[in-house]
């Protein structure tokens, strides 16, 4: 597996103006730490999507949530009562706590988590997932691909939480359980103004990721009639 290889095959199936997926890891020692982000730390993926490494641990992340999903602390008290009283993201604290439980996102030992555009990092070692944020037509790519190897109905999962859960969470989750889901996020309302309308992340964990780096240019993205009058669309953007 070679980055340079995938995100040139990237490019020749989306478009030379498709943005690059994001990635993310957790270390010992930052690799760029950034200051205290208050409220939701997607506020500072602009600055990633930009180009710029961001390093978060428990300290920087101002969100009890945030801190819970990347599994740098157990879950604050008044999470229940604030996602469903104050957020009505769900009916009863007791649904927020199974959710929680459910999830069952491990404490990490490590102690930052790391975000980095792949074009800026030099390899797929020790990464826990792959972040897209997609358009409807880039989804569509994106969603065929990972069917093309797999028939479950779950192959590409939609779970409602918070975005810190959706793209964090079911990828650390996923990727330490060695599964096979993926994940469409950035559902949340919460986390919606922190992105484009038209944006909808796709989250790889790298166990599934493996796999699928070398079914790609066998997939429909590469010389079939179908995708290519969407990319034509996408490129024409």
């Amino acid at each position: 597996m070679d980055i340079q290889t995938f995100i040139a095959n990237y490019r020749e199936a989306f478009g030379e103006q498709t943005e690059l997926p994001l990635v993310f890891w957790y270390s010992k020692a930052p690799v760029n730490r950034i200051e205290k982000v208050n409220g939701c730390f997607f506020k500072c993926f602009s600055r990633v999507r930009e180009g710029e490494i961001v390093s978060l641990n428990a300290e920087n992340i101002g969100c009890g949530g945030g801190k819970l999903y990347t599994g740098f602390s157990d879950m604050p008290e008044m999470v229940p009562n604030f996602v469903s009283g104050k957020e009505h993201y769900k009916k009863t604290p007791e649904l927020v706590r199974t959710f929680i439980e459910e999830l069952d996102m491990p404490r990490v030992t490590e102690q930052y988590l790391n975000f980095a555009r792949m074009d800026l990092v030099e390899s797929f070692d020790n990464l826990e997932g792959v972040i897209f944020l997609a358009t409807p037509d880039v989804l569509s790519g994106l969603t065929s691909w990972t069917f093309f190897d797999n028939n479950n109905p779950d192959t590409v999962a939609t779970i409602f939480g918070s975005g810190c859960s959706a793209i964090v969470s079911q990828a650390v989750v996923e990727n330490r359980a060695g599964g096979r889901r993926t994940f469409i996020g950035l559902f949340d309302p919460s986390v919606r103004p922190y992105f484009e309308p038209d944006r909808i992340s796709f989250v790889i964990p790298m166990c599934r990721f493996r796999e699928m780096y070398y079914t790609m240019r066998q997939s429909c993205l590469f010389d079939t009639h179908a995708w290519g009058k969407i990319r034509e669309r996408i490129t024409a953007l």
